[in-house]
Formats: C-alpha cells, sequence, structure tokens
C-alpha cells in the first residue's frame, strides 16, 4: 500500500492565482501532478483557461500553456469544485500591509473559514503566502471552527524571486515545511520528491519556525542590500569606490557577492511587507527590531537619494525640466511596480514641477493604471530621452546596459545622466561628455576645454 501511495499523482489545489499562486501552481503541475488554480476573478479565470498569463515571468507562459495542453493545470471560480477533487490545498493569498505595518490575514483567515465548511475528508492545507508567526495556529481554529472531519495545516513558505521564479520553482535551494504530523509530512514529501531525488533538501520543522524562516530570510536580504547602500553614501565621502569594496567583501565566502549591489533601495511585493511585518509583529510580543527599523528608515531616504543630486545639479529649481526617466519597475525582469523606487522619484519631481517621460515596455501598463497621463510614456529608451534635460535611470533593465552615448547626446538638452543602478562602467562613460551621477562611486564631470 505504501509503495503504491508513493507512486501516484496527487491532485492538488491552488486558491489564489497571483504572483505565487500562479508560479506554484504551475510548477507543480510540471511535476506532474493534477492542479486546479481557484481564484473568485471570473474574467480572470476564463482568460487563464485560454491561456491567457496574468503576470509577466521569463519563461512562465511556456510552461504554462504546456500544462494546459497535457491538462495538468485548470481554472477555475469553485473552490468547492477544486476542494473536493484534491488532497492537498495551497493557500497562496495576499497578506498586504495594514496602515500599521501588520499583515492582513483577512483573506487568509476567510478561505480558512470556507475550506472548514467544505470538507468531506482529510486535506492538507498548505499556508504558501507569506504570514507572521502563529498564523498556521488560527488557520487551525477557523477551519476547526467549522468542522470536526480530520485535517492538518502545514506552512511551506516560497523563496521565489521575481524574475527568476521559473528557475527558483524548479530548482530550489531548499524546501521548508513547518508541520508535526507524520502524515502530512509523507504527503508534503511525496509533492517534492523530484526535488529530493536530485539532492535538493526538504527541511521539516515546526510551523512557527517555518513562518518566521520566511520573515527571517527576507529581512536579513533587505539589511544586506540597505548596509551596501550605507557603504555605498559613505564610500562617496571619503572618495572610495563602492564597485571595489563590493567586490572585496563579496569574495570573502562568509559574505558572498550575491545582494551586494548599492542603488536606489529596494521595493517589491516581499522585503518591504516583510520587514514591516515583522518589525510588528515583534512588537506585539514587547519586542523592537532596531536592526529592522533602522533598515525601513534608510531604505525609503535611500530611494530618492539622487533628487537631491538633481536638484543641486539645475541650482535648486526642477520647474519645468524635462526629466526622462529608464525604468519602471521595481527591478528588472519583472512588471512589478510595487514600492517601486520610480513611484517615489516621480512622485517628488512631479511636485517639483518637472516633466517626465517613462519608458519601461513591460512595467508601462501597470503605471498607466495609477498615474493615467501625469507622466508621459516612450515607445523606446531613445524617445524618452528626446529633449530631456537630463536621465534617471530606476530600473536595471539589460537593454540600458550599453547605450549609444553619442545618440543621447544628439536627442538631449543637456547632457547629464543619474544612475539609480550603476549601470555603467565609469570607463564608459568617460569621455563621452556627460555628466555622470552614480551610487557609491565618483561623479564624472565633462573635462573644460
Amino acid at each position: 500500500m505504501r509503495k503504491l501511495f508513493k507512486t501516484q499523482i496527487l491532485n492538488i489545489t491552488i486558491v489564489g492565482t497571483g504572483y505565487v499562486g500562479l508560479v506554484t501552481g504551475t510548477t507543480l503541475a510540471e511535476l506532474g501532478n493534477t492542479v486546479y488554480c481557484v481564484d473568485i476573478d471570473a474574467n480572470k479565470v476564463e482568460a487563464m483557461k485560454k491561456g491567457t498569463v496574468p503576470i509577466y515571468e521569463p519563461g512562465l507562459e511556456e510552461m504554462f500553456l504546456r500544462n494546459i495542453q497535457a491538462q495538468r493545470l485548470f481554472f477555475t471560480t469553485e473552490l468547492k469544485e477544486a476542494l473536493e477533487e484534491s488532497e492537498v490545498i495551497y493557500l497562496a493569498l495576499p497578506t498586504p500591509p495594514g496602515e500599521d505595518g501588520s499583515a492582513d490575514l483577512s483573506y487568509v483567515l476567510s478561505v480558512a473559514d470556507q475550506i472548514g465548511s467544505l470538507l468531506k475528508d482529510y486535506k492538507v492545507i498548505v499556508n504558501k503566502s507569506t504570514v507572521p508567526v502563529g498564523t498556521a495556529d488560527k488557520v487551525t481554529a477557523a477551519i476547526a471552527a467549522k468542522t470536526d472531519i480530520s485535517f492538518d495545516v502545514v506552512s511551506n513558505p516560497e523563496f521565489l524571486r521575481e524574475g527568476f521564479a521559473v528557475e527558483d520553482s524548479m530548482n530550489p535551494a531548499r524546501v521548508i515545511v513547518g508541520s508535526n504530523s507524520e502524515r502530512a509530512q509523507e504527503l508534503m514529501s511525496k509533492i517534492y520528491q523530484p526535488f529530493t531525488n536530485t539532492g535538493i533538501p526538504i527541511i521539516f520543522m515546526d510551523e512557527k519556525s517555518s513562518e518566521l524562516t520566511k520573515y527571517a530570510a527576507n529581512s536579513f536580504l533587505a539589511m544586506k542590500i540597505t548596509f551596501m547602500n550605507e557603504i555605498a553614501n559613505y564610500c562617496e565621502k571619503v572618495g572610495a569606490d563602492v564597485d571595489k569594496v563590493r567586490l572585496g567583501m563579496g569574495s570573502d565566502d562568509r559574505i558572498g557577492h550575491r545582494f551586494l549591489f548599492p542603488g536606489i533601495g529596494y521595493g517589491g511585493s516581499c522585503f518591504p511587507k516583510d520587514v514591516k511585518a515583522l518589525i510588528k509583529s515583534g512588537k506585539q510580543e514587547g519586542f523592537d527590531f532596531q536592526i529592522l527599523e533602522a533598515t525601513e528608515n534608510v531604505n525609503q531616504a535611500q530611494k530618492v537619494i539622487l533628487i537631491s543630486e538633481i536638484e543641486k545639479y539645475f541650482g535648486g529649481n526642477l520647474q519645468g525640466k524635462k526629466i526622462a526617466l529608464w525604468g519602471l519597475a521595481f527591478k528588472a525582469n519583472t512588471d512589478d511596480i510595487r514600492e517601486a523606487s520610480s513611484l517615489d522619484n516621480i512622485k517628488i519631481l512631479l511636485e517639483k514641477g518637472a516633466e517626465i517621460t517613462a519608458f519601461d515596455k513591460i512595467a508601462e501598463e501597470n503605471v498607466r493604471k495609477i498615474l493615467g497621463n501625469k507622466i508621459s510614456y516612450a515607445k523606446d529608451m531613445y524617445s524618452a530621452v528626446e529633449n530631456a534635460d537630463c536621465l534617471l535611470i530606476a530600473t536595471e533593465w539589460s537593454e540600458f546596459k550599453n547605450p549609444n552615448f553619442d545618440l543621447l547626446a544628439e536627442k538631449m538638452n543637456n547632457k547629464a545622466i543619474f544612475d539609480g543602478r550603476n549601470m555603467f562602467a565609469l570607463e564608459q562613460v568617460e569621455n563621452t561628455g556627460f555628466y555622470y551621477k552614480s551610487i557609491g562611486r565618483k561623479t564624472m564631470k565633462p573635462i573644460s576645454k
């Protein structure tokens, strides 16, 4: 019987088809399972049935379509229907920050309540959402209040990087499973057996430790980025080069090279939210995460650190200045604009009277939904700089890495670049005649003749 169980394909439900839910569901289908994705948005469900991927993520569309065609990936608005077909239910629901920074669990607990009312036999409910410590207990209580049927709640946090989510989902560094139930652990082991067969570790722990692992990991990475930004700002004070410091630090295998790139702060759906939530969770327990509070404050200032430099360049007056903006997404290879530095800069620049023309073919539509015609949108990177007084770079898209500086000079009214992502080596800009201000490096100024 055990041997038969080990070889069977599982039926799995994913509740929520946002970024995490869709990538998780598609990955689990790719591993051979039958996956039912549930969403309350009927139009979105119909579009997905027809093969439309609602998010931008490199490599996702191909896998998505392949599994629809293989009849392993299905979409529905009916939780009851999906629940009846599945042994394991993943919750991939939003946990947005409230005004006080705490994670809003209303979506998670509402679905838990529904599941409790619908249970007819044993299920494993897997919390994929990023949630505060103790959420598994709350989900368990919500379900148990509505049923006497046996079930288990498991914490299984995701560690997906936007822009690399398909790669991360198919080749994770580790799989974290929080559960003290042997029955649930056996099911989760079955799901992730294709990974463990290739040497990827599955780490079992209790639910609270699993929940905290996700917050701790993201907060540490946010802190690492912020520390490097502080070092970069100090480099400018003392005349050091942050690129050289970064290489020297990263060569220490205790530190590593990742997340050491300075810039205009972090954004996205995870780091800002998770840092805030961990700070708030700490306060609820009478504990102050002082280092995280500092991280949050420094990051907020870092996001707009170039505005004072732009102002200084123009003698303190930005009224009527035409500013080209390259990049709107919070990072490259995604259309996600949540907590994007570009939006913080746009807001202040507009308040100071500047006119902005932006280019980001992937994230443009999402920004249009928020800003409408408050800014202009260019069809390509060179159209954006037409008659511009300066260029501000906010996202590290690869197409920006090696521009034609002669063409830029020809199109721009004024040769000035403020680079929030250190896209260019200083040697690239040298002798181009451009004023070039980046993060943590010397400012390149045109040689006066």
